[in-house]
């Protein structure tokens, strides 16, 4: 393609990294509607080169290419594809032993739909680089983000990024592949999709000891990552510094576009309603991105005014236009459009995923060489002192700082933990905790055991309860309970009456909630005047403390407790502070702890019979 004198004025759209070339190698069919979004969006965020392989392509994607090309600001390739071979793995061994791609210094592989989100707080790759490359990292392991439709179903030329805020929760393990931006040395690395792998003939000759990568929140990665994953686990997950968005289904009419003309890895029926129902997910908002949106706009303005890309690209999309006019009046499209709209009711816990090839250890084992077994043995005894799963949320905070501001209600997904139904809302719940209730396993402990510590119980003061899944469990198994719940972080009382109308629980003769301060600023010393007046209101027989009631044991020791005959302490971790802290004051009250209680989760310290104090 010939350059006219216009070409040079966007010369100044091209980056120059201290770290030399940054290069994104990515694989394309008829992309034409989005490629000048994505490409500015790359430009944007300080990628320095951008190479692109096609195939088959109908659309005037690579004419759009080309001409981007000729402007100085990528590379188009053909992808040549051999007999036997899908179009990623053709493109991969081309982009192996092409000239810029083997001069590159920098290299990060990924696809059409995925979009880079630097969350790093300069914004931009450099930044990040210069803070990986000062812990003496070659690579950042980046892992998805799985954004759905959003709820839109028509067609826009809106900017994908804008149009589609909403998406999976970070913890939702089935978005944890990753992609690989890492220091390229064709000599010692092959290229992959996820992430490249280190040529066998270099497995042993130390060079995996030079290997340092970091995951996206900037900490080590394990060394097992070394040699083979494709995918996030929970204690490697990490988004502080970068994501990688994936759109993999954007609007219902988007989707038909690509179900009617096939797609880039020749996979048959990929765009079904159960591969919507796994990738549209829409459970939290997530705008990080936008902090990219001002200077992509800008870009995107200046390479339209190149009149051969603005003809294209406009062209791109009245003729997606127009195929669309075309498929509307079609029962297929039809028939699609419900069976989308159905699969995106699927809740995300009843998600399936196709279930990964059955390993083989045996057959793994016998490719390790000695370095990469020793690095999966140093994994392993790291992995011993992990913390666990964010699906049990056991010993992470359950609630936001702050005050707690609600989702709107409708939309929201709600299921049921220890029979009481919760509300998948990321305004009220950590991302740890917001996958427990997704899991049907928030506060999973406590809820299954408070029946045990409540036996004989007859009046309950739950302190520091939160929502108060456990005291509502005990409200509907135990009709002799009458409990009084408090929580005084704002916007709490709300929340835990939309549980309550949930569940047909409202506050009632046997259930009361309460928000006042336990402590209040005017107390002296140990006082806590609130927790007092609570005492004297209700005269509980049994006490309950959380952590988050914010009370220690010497707070109690004023008090009069001679009506109250049991406390209970539910505990995340080890007991012993909470049982230093407690027990001395508790033992002069003559409440005595019941030791083998300990073992479901809560100390409980009872009154020995027919003593009072």
């Amino acid at each position: 393609m010939e350059v006219s004198q216009a070409d040079s004025s966007l010369h100044h759209l091209k980056h120059r990294s201290p770290h030399g070339t940054v290069m994104a190698v990515s694989m394309m069919k008829d992309e034409a509607p989005f490629l000048l979004e994505w490409f500015a969006h790359h430009l944007a965020v300080g990628f320095t080169d951008i190479l692109v392989y096609t195939n088959d392509c109908t659309d005037g994607t690579v004419e759009m290419l080309q001409r981007l090309e000729a402007l100085g600001l990528g590379y188009h390739r053909p992808n040549v594809i051999a007999e036997g071979v899908k179009p990623q793995p053709s493109a991969l061994n081309h982009a192996q032993i092409e000239p810029v791609v083997q001069q590159a210094d920098w290299l990060l592989v990924f696809d059409a739909d995925e979009f880079l989100s630097i969350n790093h707080p300069s914004g931009h790759l450099d930044g990040m680089l210069d803070d990986a490359v000062a812990q003496g990292a070659n690579g950042i392991v980046i892992t998805w983000r799985i954004f759905g439709s959003n709820g839109v179903i028509d067609w826009s030329r809106a900017p994908v990024i804008e149009q589609y805020t909403r998406a999976a929760p970070p913890l939702w393990n089935k978005g944890w592949g990753v992609k690989t931006l890492f220091r390229f040395d064709p000599e010692y690395w092959k290229l992959g999709i996820h992430r490249p792998s280190i040529k066998n003939k270099h497995l042993k000759d130390g060079f995996p000891d030079t290997v340092k990568w970091l995951n996206g929140s900037g900490q080590p990665m394990e060394d097992y990552f070394k040699f083979r994953g494709w995918r996030s686990i929970r204690r490697t997950l990490g988004y502080d510094w970068a994501q990688m968005n994936h759109y993999a289904v954007k609007s219902i009419d988007s989707y038909a576009v690509r179900r009617f003309r096939g797609n880039v890895n020749n996979k048959k029926d990929k765009y079904n309603a159960d591969y919507w129902s796994l990738q549209d997910r829409n459970e939290v908002s997530d705008t990080r991105i936008l902090r990219h949106a001002g200077r992509r706009a800008e870009i995107m303005a200046e390479l339209l005014k190149d009149p051969v890309l603005s003809r294209l690209h406009f062209a791109a999309l009245e003729n997606v236009e127009r195929r669309l006019d075309e498929y509307r009046d079609s029962p297929a499209y039809q028939a699609l459009k419900d069976s989308l709209i159905e699969a995106g009711k699927v809740p995300i816990t009843q998600v399936e995923a196709k279930p990964p090839k059955a390993r083989d250890p045996a057959r793994i084992a016998a490719k390790m060489s000695e370095v990469e077994k020793k690095a999966v043995q140093r994994s392993a005894e790291t992995a011993q002192d992990a913390p666990v799963s964010g699906w049990n949320a056991i010993g992470v905070a359950h609630y936001p700082a702050g005050r707690i501001l609600l989702s709107p209600e409708e939309g929201l997904e709600w299921v049921a933990s220890q029979g009481v139904e919760l509300p998948c809302d990321p305004q009220l719940f950590t991302s740890e905790a917001a996958m427990a209730v997704l899991a049907g396993k928030f506060d999973r402990r406590h809820g299954r055991n408070i029946l045990g510590y409540l036996a004989g119980s007859r009046r309950l003061l739950d302190l520091g309860a939160g929502i108060g899944l456990p005291a509502l469990r005990a409200l509907q198994e135990l009709p002799e309970l009458t409990l009084m719940v408090q929580d005084e972080q704002p916007g709490m009382a709300t929340a835990a009456a939309r549980v309550r109308a949930r569940n047909g629980l409202e506050n009632s003769a046997r259930l009361r909630f309460v928000h006042g301060p336990l402590v209040f600023a005017g107390d002296q010393g140990a006082q806590a005047s609130g927790l007092a007046a609570y005492l004297g209101d209700f005269n509980p027989d049994t006490l309950r403390i959380s952590a988050r009631a914010g009370l220690a044991g010497a707070h109690l020791a004023p008090l009069d407790l001679s009506r109250v005959t049991r406390v209970i302490l539910p505990f995340e971790g080890e007991p012993e502070a909470l049982r230093q802290s407690f027990g001395p004051i508790l033992a002069e009250k003559g409440l005595v702890e019941l030791s083998e209680a300990a073992a479901l989760g809560s100390l409980r310290f009872d009154r020995l019979s027919g003593e009072k104090v």
